[in-house]
């Protein structure tokens, strides 16, 4: 039998408002609690039809999502898929289907639409544009108010943090129990959100107009009940997660945001005089090309050399840096593969179109005899919707490597070079220069996409 589980998820499908917003944690039942939202028309009124909206198409069809997730839960009551558009239909005819907004324009598809259940997946990645013009499309001819529904995870920056704001604590960014599901009213005026707590206090304010209702209703994955006792190692996931990751997705903080300290600290890594021999190593690059003048600081060319142990520890093993000219950046990336031992990965980036193909294959070239791993960075890790900006796709290379330095699984070597790279790391994300951030990353990252595994050094010297 389909059935909320009792709590928020009972809460958010009992809730009345026109607008009503779920989650703010990972874990909490988001994908189950909106996929059983719509049947409470689409089996019995064949003129009823919802929309699931993700940023992108691939997010519809990724393993466990929505499509997973209403295959599971439709055909046990006899509805039937169509793949174009990607739809379930019920017996009665009523229509849930599931569509992408990957650009802002792609809103004008639905030009003209009535929808009378607009759902979207994870809100935060839509623009506010986006949400506010399928709003207009919120009507319907079956019989059914037009209502929204949406899930969310937590985000500092996002302007759903401002819509929602009224239902979160603004001096720790943890929900207010008190105010879960309470419903708000508010007007659009100018592109502004005028509140109040009742529609009539805004009829009064403002005579002719048509408020609508919003709420917000959090879960935690303490609330999931079955997923907890399905997937206990779930939470351990979550804990390993860095500090600001987990306060959002476990917590469900809404004010948290990235800041030096919160990435790297240098009481969690141990220092050693010496590392194991037996270590599978990769030198890390991250490229600048510039050199340095009274006018202008530019970033710097930073190498890391990471090790990995067959017991799952990380050993930092070294740190060069140098601002210079593209001629200077060469020769030390050669110098520095022929000191290093053999066998040791060198990763380097390779910058988006055809030159960074080029310069990817002239180092190629050039470190002829040396393992060499020439990747793109990527622009939008982990498939989020929208190209993120610049500093969280850092900010998302980098947490691996954080998370397991918090963990105690980062070990580094002593060297003149500790200092400036421990500075630079704790300085992540919010210091002018980011470089030995990268540049650890990457070495990192190489280094985990291999399994672990007992090395003959020997064997190494005949690659």
């Amino acid at each position: 039998m389909l059935k909320p589980q009792t709590g928020p998820q009972e809460r958010f499908l009992a809730s009345q408002a026109d607008i009503a917003i779920y989650g703010g944690a990972a874990g909490g039942g988001k994908t189950y609690a909106m996929l059983l939202e719509p049947l409470r028309h689409a089996v019995t009124n064949p003129n009823f039809s919802a929309i699931f909206f993700r940023r992108t198409t691939p997010q519809i069809w990724s393993p466990g999502g929505l499509w997973d997730e209403a295959s599971k839960m439709y055909r046990s009551i006899g509805a039937e898929p169509r793949m174009e558009p990607p739809e379930w239909r019920f017996p009665n005819g009523g229509k849930v289907r599931f569509a992408h907004l990957q650009r802002e324009e792609n809103v004008y598809d639905w030009q003209g639409s009535q929808i009378p259940l607009i759902v979207f997946d994870e809100l935060t990645h839509f623009t506010a544009s986006q949400f506010w013009y399928l709003l207009s499309r919120n009507r319907s001819g079956s019989g059914v108010r037009g209502y929204v529904r949406a899930s969310c995870n937590p985000d500092a920056d996002s302007w759903v943090a401002e819509l929602i704001s009224w239902w979160i604590d603004q001096a720790t960014g943890y929900p207010i129990k008190e105010r879960a599901g309470v419903l708000r009213w508010f007007v659009r005026i100018d592109d502004r959100l005028e509140w109040a707590n009742t529609r009539e206090e805004l009829a009064r304010r403002f005579g002719n107009c048509e408020p609508k209702s919003l709420t917000f209703i959090p879960a935690r994955l303490q609330d999931n009940k079955i997923l907890t006792a399905n997937d206990p190692g779930y939470l351990a996931n979550l804990m390993a997660m860095t500090r600001v990751e987990r306060e959002r997705l476990l917590e469900g903080n809404w004010k948290i945001r990235p800041a030096a300290g919160l990435y790297f600290q240098r009481s969690w890594c141990e220092v050693v005089t010496a590392a194991p021999a037996n270590l599978i190593r990769c030198r890390g690059w991250d490229l600048g090309a510039t050199e340095k003048t009274a006018m202008n600081d530019p970033d710097w060319t930073s190498g890391t050399k990471i090790g990995r142990a067959p017991d799952g520890i990380f050993y930092v093993l070294d740190q060069t840096w140098l601002q210079g000219s593209p001629s200077r950046v060469e020769t030390l990336i050669v110098n520095t593969a022929s000191q290093d031992e053999a066998g040791t990965i060198i990763s380097l980036p390779q910058d988006p179109g055809q030159a960074g193909k080029a310069q990817g294959s002239y180092f190629t070239k050039r470190l002829a005899g040396y393992r060499v791993q020439v990747t793109p960075e990527a622009r939008n890790p982990g498939g989020d919707d929208a190209p993120p900006s610049r500093v969280s796709a850092k900010i998302t290379r980098f947490s691996p490597f954080s998370s397991q330095a918090e963990a105690g699984n980062i070990k580094v070597v002593v060297g003149d070079w500790n200092k400036r790279w421990f500075d630079e790391l704790e300085a992540f994300p919010e210091a002018r220069h980011d470089d030995s951030a990268d540049s650890t990353a990457r070495a990192f990252t190489a280094l985990v996409s291999r399994p672990p595994m007992s090395i003959n050094p020997e064997a190494l010297r005949k690659i």
